[in-house]
């Protein structure tokens, strides 16, 4: 009867299932220290039937990854990539929307394992910048330039004006989650975005004409 039962659960195991074990082994030994043998144990499956839906480590970490980001590369980019108005809006709505997943301990746990280990272990760096980076830098750019092209915006460089809409988010997330430094009520990101989306269009907003003579 017991038999029974473990090969009922093993043949219903869906591939969401060994990424839920998957990210849970990997926060608590990390990427590197993990293994598949581990995963398998978690969710309740062979190794076998691990590797039936992925080949390998790296291939689970890149399915967690495109699983995060997904509703975002296929919701909010394609929108941000055909925006011709005032950019701040689809800025402040992308913002939200990380703050929102990001808010969800099960979505944070990718950019904290990637922030502790993506820079020792190439393979996730790599992942990461081909599934978001990659993705999001050109559309944010893209943005930036249109707004300054249509006067919303002050004349900047587009390029390093999206590592400073970005970059504070990252560095909080770094902050709080990395170092343990936080705000008294945690880690505070919707409060995060709201001070930073003031300072930043306040900094960008494109200045009125000089008074003639």
């Amino acid at each position: 009867m017991t038999s029974t039962k473990k090969f009922s659960r093993r043949s219903e195991t869906r591939p969401d299932e060994v990424l839920d074990a998957a990210m849970a082994v990997f926060s608590e030994k990390g990427f590197a220290a993990a293994k598949v043998e581990d995963i398998a144990r978690r969710a309740g499956v062979s190794k076998g039937t691990v590797y039936l839906y992925f080949a390998s480590k790296d291939a689970i970490i890149e399915a967690i990854i495109e699983r995060a980001v997904a509703p975002v590369a296929s919701g909010a980019l394609p929108r941000i990539a055909a925006y011709e108005g005032d950019p701040r809006q689809p800025i402040a709505m992308l913002l939200r929307t990380i703050g929102t997943l990001l808010s969800d301990p099960e979505k944070l746990a990718i950019p904290k394992l990637f922030l502790r280990e993506g820079m020792n272990i190439p393979a996730i760096a790599d992942i990461y910048r081909r599934d978001v980076l990659d993705r999001a830098i050109p559309v944010l750019v893209g943005l930036v330039a249109r707004g300054v092209a249509a006067g919303h915006f002050r004349p900047v460089d587009p390029e390093l004006t999206v590592r400073s809409i970005v970059g504070p988010i990252i560095a909080h997330v770094a902050l709080s989650e990395v170092f343990g430094i936080r705000p008294a009520d945690g880690l505070a990101l919707d409060r995060l975005i709201d001070n930073h989306l003031e300072i930043l269009f306040n900094g960008l907003a494109a200045r009125p004409p000089e008074p003639g003579p």
